[in-house]
């Protein structure tokens, strides 16, 4: 008995782990840089740690930008009223945020979004408080 516990134990020690890296806002994002992004949806992803939302931006000259703006995890954004079915590709949204650090935009422009605001007025916190990001009054949990 005491040798078949040893040897699962064991077992469990050669299973291969993984856990997806998170990461405080000051890694990769800049809080001196905010961004307000209008632009409309070209791709969700709800993965974890964070959810990412593509738009695609249109420039002064006509020229389209795409930015990927990472929220919360897609946990915490259906708790504030954001599902897979309230950002169908095409919406137009507003995202205020903030830049991250790398300013290259390849392959596409990144941002931190803090809250996103619908045509039809209403906005939603989609941040990740907590993890070092500017309190700027965004997240209505903060204090």
């Amino acid at each position: 008995m005491r040798l078949a516990a040893i040897a699962v134990a064991l077992g469990a020690l050669m299973i291969p782990f993984s856990a997806p890296a998170h990461h405080a806002f000051s890694a990769e994002f800049d809080a001196e840089a905010p961004v307000t992004l209008q632009g409309k949806v070209k791709r969700v992803r709800w993965i974890n740690p964070h959810a990412w939302i593509h738009i695609e931006t249109i420039e002064e000259d006509g020229s389209t930008i795409e930015w990927m703006v990472e929220g919360g995890t897609p946990n915490a954004l259906m708790r504030t009223g954001i599902n897979r079915r309230s950002l169908p590709i095409g919406t137009e949204i507003v995202v205020h945020g903030y830049q991250s650090k790398d300013k290259s935009c390849r392959p596409a422009c990144k941002a931190n979004g803090r809250d996103m605001t619908f045509t039809d007025g209403r906005k939603l916190f989609m941040g990740s408080s907590g993890t070092g990001a500017p309190r700027d009054g965004a997240d209505p949990t903060e204090r």
